[in-house]
């Protein structure tokens, strides 16, 4: 069930993934570079941090001499912050499939709570749990241990448009897709990475593969009072300030 695993696409894929990944944030770039127009609230270690950069990288690439920012300006993201590595294969692997749009009415993120595993492992830990269809989620975000950093892989759930089994509630299993972090944020924070990925995922999410009144959430506010995932160190904050969740 761990499929499909990171690979090696044709340039003309990657071309493909770097428009693809436009979200209301994202302006036109190559899919190594990205265009960020700064908000109001922004600073620049969150931009970096949004993006998987590091500040003095983004210093440089944009000619700053200080962290002062204005909302607004474009900002360039070096390299390969676009993440098309990363989300290309969803790209590729969803274009065989039809996406019900009209269905997908949540995206839900989650962390996994321990520090090991990966799609395939947490696939055959649900099947042993009775779960019909395997893995709970739709997508799974590595850490570098079990998969790579930043790593999204795949799950039967999306590949074959079926319902979640990753919260309490019916109605956001029926009608949610299901993101899983690998680690434990009541821990620590998740990586840079793991981070820019989940976004990159969620913008391309948002760009056309969801009804256009979903809702942008996280395990603890669906199921209130029964858990704390995906961590206290999950920046809220910043998930808040990128979507102007309330």
């Amino acid at each position: 069930m761990n499929f499909p695993r990171r690979q090696f696409l044709q340039n003309s894929l990657l071309a493909t993934a770097g428009w693809m990944l436009a979200g209301p944030a994202l302006f036109g770039a190559s899919p190594r570079e990205i265009t960020y127009r700064v908000r109001k609230g922004d600073t620049l270690s969150s931009i970096a941090s949004q993006h998987g950069v590091s500040v003095a990288d983004l210093q440089k690439r944009n000619r700053l001499k200080g962290d002062r920012i204005l909302a607004g300006q474009k900002l360039v993201i070096p390299g390969e912050a676009a993440n098309a590595l990363a989300i290309a294969p969803v790209i590729a692997a969803t274009k065989s499939i039809h996406v019900d749009h009209d269905r997908w009415r949540y995206i839900v993120i989650h962390h996994s709570g321990i520090e090991d595993g990966n799609a395939k492992a947490y696939d055959a830990g649900h099947r042993r749990r009775g779960m019909e269809h395997g893995l709970a989620y739709h997508f799974v975000i590595g850490n570098g241990r079990d998969s790579g950093e930043g790593e999204i892989e795949i799950g039967p759930r999306w590949t074959q448009q079926l319902r979640g089994g990753h919260v309490r509630k019916t109605e956001v299993n029926n009608t949610g897709i299901g993101i899983c972090l690998v680690g434990n944020f009541e821990k620590r924070r998740p990586s840079a990475k793991q981070l820019a990925a989940a976004f990159d995922l969620v913008d391309w999410l948002r760009a056309g593969q969801v009804h256009p009144k979903h809702t942008l959430t996280v395990h603890r506010w669906v199921d209130r009072n029964h858990t704390v995932c995906p961590g206290r160190h999950f920046p809220f904050t910043t998930l808040k300030r990128r979507y102007r969740l309330t």
